[in-house]
């Protein structure tokens, strides 16, 4: 079976997208650029969603520290005698870049002894600002 030619008018030039020597021109080169800016335009998006990932981890992180810290504090405040060695057991109790920044309030009411902690959110980028977790943990005084 034999193919059939379609006929070009006589001339060797071809349709742009097609192959052959029309698809080098202008046109082949603007799809080009425009593939590399859709490409960017991708990549930033998915690099911002990255980041949000990222920072919502952190958040969360620094949210179980922060609880984690009070029960250690509120553990040691209600032994007597303690009192004062709150914050450097829910110190030791965190990850060490969380807990320089950490703030302890200690409160009594009647037999229980509640410990309040701080912990500011680290940010990764310096220009947004997430603000703080508060956790508290109430215990027994002993």
């Amino acid at each position: 079976m034999r193919a059939r030619r379609r006929r070009t008018g006589g001339t060797s030039e071809t349709r742009p997208g097609r192959g052959g020597p029309a698809a080098t021109t202008g046109t082949a080169t603007r799809q080009r650029g425009q593939a590399a800016i859709e490409y960017v335009g991708v990549l930033v998006l998915l690099l911002v969603v990255a980041l949000a990932v990222v920072q919502l981890g952190i958040a969360v992180y620094a949210a179980q520290q922060a609880g984690t810290a009070s029960r250690a504090a509120a553990r040691v405040a209600s032994f007597d005698g303690q009192e004062g060695r709150y914050d450097q057991a829910g110190r030791a109790a965190m990850s060490g870049w969380l807990a320089d920044d950490a703030s302890f309030t200690p409160s009594v009411s009647g037999d229980a002894m509640t410990v309040t902690v701080k912990v500011p959110i680290p940010t990764l980028l310096p220009v947004f600002s997430f603000g703080s977790v508060t956790k508290s943990a109430t215990m027994p005084r002993d």
